[in-house]
């Protein structure tokens, strides 16, 4: 065989696992829209699979954090958004690249300040889409500032609107007024994308677009809500995908979050605290196999007080995504940082103990078996 043949057969050998790839990821995008959506909107996914097939700056965006179900935290965009998400991508990314850099002492504060009121750092990005982080912000309808509040919204919250003084540029409260309204809206909805919208839009655009369409899926609703309402949450996701590379409780419906992130990420929202209580208390991330009666023990609190400030503790630690935002008290935050390897040891040698016990139930022939004896 000459070398002319050998190297184009090699060629051939390389082209196919590429080949074989982009059809196998077309028709995964295609099965994925056919089952939420229509016919034609399957269509329409494919062109834009192809489309992405051929840019390599999105191939591995989308194909790594978007469509493949064991993407680093699970979420996976919805069909319905792709199209609009990487044009709005190829857009603004560089801008908001830049925005990384001099923005950063802006979303250091903000990001306090949003958890100090139990709310995803995430939320930020909202700021990013409403005034590109500009406190001078003023919009067409009136809005001002970093969040772009209407007067008697940013009232409402607590700020000081007049001629001569508007604490909608004062990004410290106004950030904290954002962060009240986002909780509120939240309370009311308990889905981030119609957050976004009513943030966007008013309540009463959502709820209009919710009777009209049966449904409280934002993809199922959203032609009902007005183009500047519906669009905002899309830049919102997009914004979020520049930013974090990736999808987030923030960019899924309620559905969507509690299918594929499987409740790890979901109790953050489930601890019932009152704003005084907010305010008095400090969180620290912990991985590890530690057990909430043992850290009760040893910052002398009762087990269901503990559980009010971290549900599903447990549940989450057992799980193989075992990292925690542990809220506590800001005494007893000290008295668990004070004695927090001790505090892990007891809890890995109750684990133990409980295998242990657990063993002794069974019959040892069982036992034998399970570990490879005979």
């Amino acid at each position: 065989m000459t070398k002319k043949r050998l190297l184009l057969l090699g060629i051939i050998v390389l082209a196919i696992p590429v080949t074989y790839a982009n059809k196998i990821f077309n028709q995964r995008i295609f099965n994925s829209a056919l089952e939420k959506d229509t016919t034609v909107q399957a269509t329409k996914a494919v062109a834009v699979a192809s489309k992405i097939n051929s840019q390599n700056g999105f191939n591995d965006l989308y194909i790594n954090t978007v469509y493949t179900p064991d993407a680093s935290n699970g979420s996976r965009l919805n069909p319905r958004a792709v199209s609009f998400v990487q044009d709005y991508i190829e857009k603004n990314q560089k801008d908001l690249q830049n925005m990384k850099s001099w923005g950063r002492p802006y979303f250091n504060l903000i990001d306090g300040i949003l958890a100090q009121y139990g709310l995803p750092r995430e939320l930020k990005y909202l700021a990013v889409i409403e005034s590109q982080l500009k406190p001078t912000s003023v919009s067409w309808a009136g809005a001002v500032g970093p969040w772009q509040l209407m007067p008697q919204t940013a009232r409402l919250l607590g700020l000081k609107v007049t001629h001569r003084y508007d604490e909608r540029t004062n990004y410290y409260k106004s950030t904290r007024a954002a962060a009240k309204y986002l909780r509120d809206l939240y309370t009311e909805f308990g889905d981030w994308l119609l957050v976004i919208a009513a943030y966007n839009g008013g309540s009463a655009h959502v709820y209009s677009a919710m009777h009209k369409s049966g449904s409280r899926n934002f993809w199922d609703l959203q032609y009902y809500l007005p183009a500047e309402s519906r669009n905002h949450v899309k830049k919102f996701i997009g914004t979020h995908y520049i930013f974090e590379g990736q999808g987030g409780i923030t960019t899924l419906t309620k559905d969507e979050a509690t299918e594929q992130l499987s409740g790890s990420s979901m109790y953050v929202f489930h601890r019932k605290l009152s704003k005084e209580e907010l305010n008095n208390s400090k969180t620290i991330s912990v991985s590890g196999k530690y057990h909430s009666s043992v850290i009760a023990k040893y910052v002398v609190m009762d087990i269901d007080e503990f559980a009010r400030y971290n549900p599903e503790f447990d549940k989450v630690m057992a799980s193989t995504n075992n990292t925690y935002e542990l809220k506590l008290p800001a005494d007893k935050m000290e008295l668990f940082i004070a004695n927090k390897y001790q505090i892990l040891n007891e809890s890995v040698q109750m684990l133990l103990n409980d295998a242990a016990d657990d063993d002794s139930t069974v019959p040892k022939t069982a036992v034998a078996k399970r570990d490879g004896l005979k």
